[in-house]
């Protein structure tokens, strides 16, 4: 007995030495920093303490068998842990032999689990070492997921990545000096934008190759199977994530904070919007649309996780997009910005209801309800912007006379914003529509519709508001005739903008009848202006007032100074218009010729020294006047 009572504290001891070591061992085997050699070495170490455990508390017949399995899993799984390409060699991950392993491994574990003994060490300690390979074996398979995920990714086609802008932009500055030509660049684009331009159709791409989409679904179900779903979906979102940030550098999508935004120049500003417009729509139609998809492919059978997965995989690439939109909205009100705003708003608008798709779900709500705001944000800033811009055109600071009284740049700037503006005619009707009322006027006869929207109601006022401000500008000149041909170009200007183009339909017949009457009022005005006092002299009554009734040759002398003094003057002044100058000079040429003629034909005894200019040379140098370039009749050589 004595000898039997010793044996027992030895083989206790021993036991308990090796559970302990079994422990450490177990320990150690769930650090995921080990390199795969020591893990190795760690697993032939337990092997070893688990036969020596045996040896001391008995034969334990009923783990033989499990145990067996175990370790043929094990050698399994550390093969193919040393082997980097064993799997993914091995054709489709669906019925490959790795994944068989796992599943031997399963069934080690449910089997021990279903085992009902008195004294549980043994079976705990193999549980410990099928949990450990089972680690194991996910970390394996989390390693291929990345790798596959990394290894066939796949990039947008070149027309959904290109990023190309065509619109030229016309540029404002404190005196709308910026613009130097009649061109139309803004109206163009704004027609070529409405007209489909570059616009991105909803399109499902294949982010990842669709051949490897069921060997991600193998994975994915037997992680979530062996309760690794929390690694699997950690895995899948660092590696999605990354890709959609290289989507953004593809897209040449810098990272700019709010007070980055808000300080930078308008040149630089100006393209980072139009690359957000064009980035926005491809991401939300094209990239996330896909991205989501892809999500319901390999998670979608697996409960809730494929919506929370996508809302990682996008929250902060979509928050990046909302906050230079936030940064833009927030921002001053500067009427360069105005066709921007409209542009981003109107993609925001164009994809609300992707969005809202795309985030429907509850638990990803938060990015369509920034959406929202965002959204309604722009649409005051838009407001706020359009009132900037008629009380820039009603504040013009300059106080220079314009040169030559040609077009002034206050009025192409205008007129071809104006011209742009009603090619977003449905948007800002929507925008626009609570600033003021429209009331018909009792003068209002058109029928168009459109003359009584929102959108045409402040055109008009933009209008007006600039007529107001010509107006006054025409008052710097000096010369009355001057602020007459001032305002007739530009009033000229005006209506034909209006009657070329869609702004027809927002301004009427009535509005185009009342400016044609005004520009040609001041054309009579203009000629009443240049020729009454100059014609006056030809004839008599014009010298009623004199003292003495002047000569003949006082007469002719008087005309022609007259004549030379407004050829001199009014050479330099300007009619763009070719066909308004024509008619002006017409006009001008029958009046004066036939005063000239009738003059000359009542006094044909008047000797020729007297008469410095004939008829025809009259109406050659009428045709001088109004050109912009000045000359001077004392230079010219009498024509025969």
């Amino acid at each position: 007995m004595g000898d039997s009572k010793s044996v027992i504290p030895t083989c206790e001891g021993e036991q308990h030495v090796i559970a302990a070591a079994q422990h450490i061992l177990m320990a150690l085997g769930e650090c995921k920093i080990l390199s795969d050699d020591l893990k190795k070495n760690l697993l032939d170490l337990g092997i070893q303490l688990s036969a020596m455990s045996r040896v001391t508390e008995g034969d334990g017949g009923q783990f033989k068998e499990v145990e067996k399995q175990l370790k043929s899993a094990t050698d399994k799984v550390m093969s193919w842990d040393s082997n980097q390409s064993m799997i993914r060699d091995s054709g489709s991950m669906e019925g490959c032999d790795y994944l068989k392993t796992v599943d031997e491994i399963q069934i080690v574990i449910g089997s021990l689990k279903s085992l009902s003994v008195d004294d549980n060490w043994k079976q705990k300690e193999l549980l410990q070492r099928a949990d450990c390979i089972l680690q194991i074996a996910m970390l394996r398979l989390e390693k291929e997921l990345l790798h596959i995920l990394f290894q066939h990714k796949q990039y947008f086609e070149p027309e959904y990545m290109s990023f190309h802008s065509t619109r030229v932009d016309i540029l404002y500055d404190e005196s709308f000096t910026s613009v130097e030509d009649d061109s139309d660049e803004i109206a163009e684009e704004a027609s070529r934008r409405n007209n489909g331009g570059d616009e991105i159709e909803e399109h499902i791409i294949d982010l990842v190759h669709p051949g490897i989409i069921p060997d991600l679904m193998c994975i994915a179900n037997v992680m979530y199977a062996s309760k690794y779903h929390h690694e699997f979906c950690q895995a899948f979102i660092t590696s999605r994530r990354d890709a959609l940030d290289e989507y953004f550098v593809i897209l040449e999508m810098k990272i700019f904070t709010i007070e980055d935004v808000l300080q930078m120049e308008w040149s630089c500003l100006n393209f980072e919007m139009k690359k957000w417009i064009r980035a926005m729509k491809i991401i939300v139609r094209v990239y996330l649309a896909s991205e989501k998809r892809l999500c319901e492919q390999i998670l979608g059978n697996l409960g809730s996780d494929h919506q929370f997965c996508f809302h990682e995989i996008s929250k902060s690439s979509m928050l990046r997009l909302l906050n230079f939109g936030e940064a833009i909205a927030m921002g001053t009100h500067k009427p360069e910005k105005l066709f921007r705003l409209l542009d981003m708003y109107e993609v925001l608008a164009d994809i609300l209801v992707d969005v809202d798709v795309l985030f429907l779900e509850e638990a990803i709500s938060f990015i369509r309800t920034e959406f929202h705001k965002l959204l309604s944000k722009f649409g005051n800033s838009i407001r706020r912007t359009f009132q900037a811009f008629g009380n820039a055109i009603a504040t013009d600071p300059s106080l220079q006379q314009f040169p030559r009284g040609g077009i002034h740049h206050l009025t192409k700037y205008v007129m071809n914003h104006i011209k742009a503006l009603a090619e977003y005619g449905d948007l800002l009707n929507l925008l626009l529509e609570d600033l003021s009322p429209v009331i018909p006027s009792e003068n209002d006869q058109d029928i168009s519709p459109l003359t009584f929207c929102p959108t045409a109601h402040h055109l008009q006022s933009l209008a007006s508001s600039l007529e107001s401000t010509l107006t006054n500008k025409s008052k710097l000149y000096t010369d009355v005739a001057l602020q007459h041909i001032f305002m007739m170009n530009n009033i000229h200007y005006m209506v034909q903008k209006v009657k070329g183009s869609d702004l027809r339909l927002f301004f009427g017949d009535f509005w185009i009848r009342q400016h044609i009457g005004k520009f040609q009022q001041h054309a009579t005005s203009y000629e009443r202006a240049t020729w009454s006092s100059v014609l006056s002299l030809l004839r008599e009554a014009g010298w009623a007032n004199s003292a003495s009734k002047p000569s003949l040759k006082e007469r002719c002398r008087g005309f022609s100074i007259a004549f030379e003094e407004v050829y001199k003057t009014q050479t330099g002044w300007c009619i763009p218009d070719a066909e308004l100058r024509d008619e002006i000079q017409i006009s001008a040429s029958q009046k004066v010729i036939h005063a000239y003629r009738t003059f000359l034909g009542q006094n044909s005894n008047i000797s020729e020294k007297y008469i410095k200019y004939t008829v025809d040379d009259l109406e050659n140098y009428i045709l001088d006047l109004l050109q912009g370039s000045p000359r001077s009749l004392h230079y010219h050589q009498r024509r025969k």
